[in-house]
């Protein structure tokens, strides 16, 4: 049963078309991978299916509710998690998970088990009362996974869940993301361009190249349909339907995105 539909969404600024006629559909349970080069279009696609930016047309549906018409109704079903720092250095751990209990309107006399609980889930029971600003780059997107999915969320955005981070802190982040599919249960969509990573996590995957999907299957299927074998690896199918090598990409932007986030995780 799909829990994400999507028919032509399209989003234009101006001249420039950033998504272009999108169509697909993520059943219930998936880990699904958008794939693409910064600039591509994924963080807008993001926005778009977690009603922070309307499309300009198409549509989709989140849990069987309007992303436009319904939106208040879609903003309950989900969790996201955004390439930027979401949460709040001023506040411990246990702090940071304790507002989002609230904001989610989890009864009150549940709210501090659940934070105890959740904290131990991701490994900071012994850094709940520190700072966040303390925190490692990893520790942090734990957290962020983690006051994204308090309230079970039927599906779970991650917009390049481990950009910044340095090998140790993405393997940490991707172990618990794995966890989380097999504990929480919700689907998730997730945005990277580290080929790899939608190797490890993704059911299936669609590659996006200059706002249109070009490719969308199993990373096993999209890696036979080029003519490859067990040693093929998602960056040549990458290449293959885009024409760039991944870890090439976005030149001056793209660096100076990186390094911002990266400064801010620590």
């Amino acid at each position: 049963m799909a829990i994400l539909s999507i028919e032509d969404l399209t989003k234009r600024f101006n001249s420039l078309v950033a998504v272009d006629g999108m169509t697909l559909s993520v059943e219930e349970g998936e880990v699904f991978g958008l794939l693409g080069r910064n600039g591509a279009g994924k963080t807008t696609v993001i926005k778009m299916l977690t009603t922070l930016l309307p499309p300009t047309s198409g549509s989709a549906k989140v849990a069987g509710y309007d992303i436009v018409r319904q939106s208040a109704e879609v903003r309950r079903m989900i969790g996201y998690v955004p390439q930027e720092l979401s949460a709040d250095g001023e506040l411990s751990g246990y702090e940071n998970l304790l507002v989002f209990a609230q904001l989610y309107d989890i009864p009150a006399d549940r709210q501090k088990l659940l934070v105890r609980q959740s904290l131990e889930s991701i490994g900071l029971k012994d850094a709940s009362d520190r700072l966040v600003r303390s925190y490692s780059g990893g520790m942090i997107r734990r957290l962020e996974i983690a006051q994204s999915t308090m309230h079970r969320p039927r599906v779970l955005f991650l917009d390049e869940p481990t950009v910044g981070l340095d090998p140790v802190a993405r393997d940490e982040v991707l172990a618990h993301i794995e966890r989380l599919v097999v504990e929480v249960r919700s689907t998730v969509f997730l945005t990277t361009h580290y080929m790899e990573e939608a190797d490890r996590l993704c059911d299936r995957v669609a590659i996006m190249h200059r706002g249109r999907i070009v490719a969308m299957d199993t990373p096993e299927e999209l890696k036979r349909a080029i003519g490859g074998d067990e040693s093929t690896s998602l960056d040549e199918v990458f290449i293959h339907y885009t024409g760039a090598v991944p870890e090439q990409e976005g030149g001056y932007d793209d660096a100076a995105a990186k390094r911002h986030i990266a400064r801010r995780l620590g």
